[in-house]
């Protein structure tokens, strides 16, 4: 074997690629679904939400998700086998604080959209917030430099 190629080397870089795309995907999906979720918390989706969640979804991902694609996601199959709270818990290993600050962030603009917060809007929130694990600075959209 030689050592001149740097056969490994180059294999640990394209996995680390690999890996960062697939944490970016991760990341968008986590988005998708729990802002499409939240529009139906309430059961009454309100197409202010919808706009919303495509506007946060241009803005922090520079994504745009079609007013069907958004309801498709809110009664995702995915939910009949794992709940929301499995598959985030699940899910939030992989994330880091800012993007768990981005979600609770997105998510309380969503929520607040339509000027009515509803106490299954709270219910959810909390419930994404637990689920993810995170922090009340990471609630309150504080990071450390």
């Amino acid at each position: 074997m030689s050592l001149v190629n740097f056969s490994k080397v180059t294999k640990l870089f394209s996995e680390n690629k690999r890996r960062e795309k697939h944490k970016q995907e991760l990341f968008q999906e986590v988005m998708l679904m729990v802002l499409s979720r939240v529009t139906r918390a309430d059961s009454n989706i309100e197409n202010v939400e919808i706009a919303k969640v495509q506007e946060v979804l241009k803005t922090e991902l520079s994504q745009d998700i079609s007013d069907a694609e958004i309801r498709t996601a809110a009664s995702s199959e995915i939910f009949e086998n794992q709940s929301l709270e499995r598959y985030l818990a699940t899910a939030t290993r992989k994330l880091d604080e800012r993007e768990r600050m981005v979600i609770m962030a997105s998510l309380a603009s969503v929520i607040r959209s339509d000027q009515h917060i509803r106490g299954f809007e709270l219910d959810f929130f909390d419930k994404v917030a637990m689920a993810l694990r995170a922090t009340p600075s990471e609630i309150a959209g504080l990071i450390s430099e």
